[in-house]
């Protein structure tokens, strides 16, 4: 049961591909694999915890006011990761600093946080919200991995393909979008998933 919690988000039902959740971050923040990386990172940390302080709170939280209670704590979690990312990554902060912020609105943690956590236990909302995270994070890597390479023809900025072979179409939300859409036709390909 604990494996398939963790499991079933990072191919069978990812938040991304299947549940089509969080396309805007996906595509905004894919630009460079170091973005990506960062982001992956700080919603991964958001909505683990989150997850573990709801699920920790959850008999207390009077239903009339839990999605106050939840933004409150996902909001803590977001400025935190913020203050954090300013003080030790302040290039990278300043790149995705609108975005950062935006994880609070972010439907993969309100939902997780919500859905799951209200109603499990702290073990298993944990790996909930890890493979949610790391599930998510794990197309935004992807996508930004082709980006990168087709765009920029580096990875991490060491060069890997000529400039002369750079595609600017990559380096815009079109390129993101064909990218996104030829990895959700493989992903569902591979688990034979079809619209109902």
């Amino acid at each position: 049961m604990n494996k398939k919690i963790f499991l079933d988000p990072l191919i069978d039902n990812n938040p991304v591909s299947r549940q089509v959740l969080g396309i805007c971050s996906a595509l905004a923040v894919t630009v460079k694999l170091e973005q990506a990386i960062v982001m992956t990172l700080a919603l991964t940390f958001v909505v683990t915890m989150s997850n573990v302080i709801i699920s920790m709170l959850r008999k207390y939280i009077p239903s009339s006011i839990r999605i106050i209670v939840q933004l409150t704590v996902i909001s803590t979690l977001v400025t935190l990761i913020d203050r954090t990312l300013m003080a030790y990554m302040y290039d990278v902060s300043k790149e995705l600093s609108v975005f950062i912020a935006l994880i609070v609105t972010n439907c993969i943690v309100m939902g997780r946080a919500d859905a799951f956590a209200m109603q499990n236990k702290v073990k298993d909302s944990f790996l909930d919200g890890l493979g949610n995270g790391l599930g998510y994070g794990s197309m935004l890597i992807l996508v930004a991995f082709f980006r990168e390479l087709l765009g920029f023809g580096t990875l991490f900025d060491f060069r890997i393909i000529s400039p002369q072979y750079n595609n600017g179409l990559m380096l815009l939300a079109p390129g993101a979008f064909i990218i996104l859409g030829l990895i959700i036709w493989v992903q569902r390909s591979y688990t034979s998933y079809v619209e109902e």
